[in-house]
């Protein structure tokens, strides 16, 4: 599956390691960085979605997205847990569900855009799933750079697999092929964010902050973690 991220920003909160290890299944090790664990909430928008060597469809390939994401590893290989992700398009959470086993919402969901600034605004819908707003105003504020190889900010951002866990509690793992990440330091104005509450995590002071305007993205299906891993 291809599809393009576009006007994301990374917002990052230090947490406790030991509310994140209540949520994570056990199955999945921490990632810490530092002596510090994290979770990153992360709006943006999907462009192209589309499935391999076909072209997109009007209207479903295009939607807001926003995730709850934290950091694992499987085997020392590192990638993101996803406590959360909700998005814009019915369908698109119903396939996201049965292909990949995460735990998507539908959501409603709006977008203003201008050059210095984007209006995200995200209201979870979902009859199954707990309440969770977000929204906010945020842009770019700095220079376009690569995170250092070793840095926090290469830490967080270069992930290249995601992990998830089916009902018999089995791992699997989803790789994610994209360029480096090209970032630039962010500027936001949350005026609301609940999307950690629903697991009981409170986000406390200014978070770290990254802006990326636009990722080229290829997500291949699961596969299972434990057994090819031995």
């Amino acid at each position: 599956m291809g599809q393009t991220w576009e006007s994301l920003l990374f917002a990052h909160w230090p947490v406790p390691a030991e509310e994140l290890r209540r949520i994570v299944p056990a199955q999945l090790s921490l990632d810490i960085f530092d002596g510090q664990a994290w979770l990153g909430v992360t709006p943006f928008v999907v462009r192209g979605l589309r499935l391999r060597v076909t072209l997109p469809v009007p209207y479903l390939s295009s939607f807001p997205e926003i995730n709850v994401r934290t950091y694992v590893t499987v085997a020392d290989k590192p990638g993101i847990y996803f406590l959360s992700l909700d998005a814009a398009r019915r369908l698109a959470v119903f396939g996201a569900r049965r292909t990949y086993c995460l735990p998507y919402f539908h959501a409603a969901m709006t977008v203003g855009r201008s050059e210095a600034e984007v209006d995200y605004s995200s209201r979870r819908i979902s009859s199954d799933g707990p309440q969770a707003d977000f929204r906010a105003r945020y842009g770019a504020e700095g220079a376009t750079y690569r995170p250092t190889a070793g840095s926090l900010d290469h830490w967080l951002t270069e992930r290249y697999c995601l992990y998830t866990i089916d009902e018999r509690r089995r791992v699997w793992r989803g790789e994610i092929h994209h360029p480096p990440w090209a970032l630039r330091p962010a500027r936001a104005q949350i005026e609301r964010n609940t999307m950690a509450e629903p697991y009981g995590v409170e986000l406390i002071g200014e978070p770290l902050l990254h802006y990326a305007p636009c990722q080229d993205v290829a997500l291949w299906p699961l596969a299972r973690a434990d057994e090819s891993d031995g």
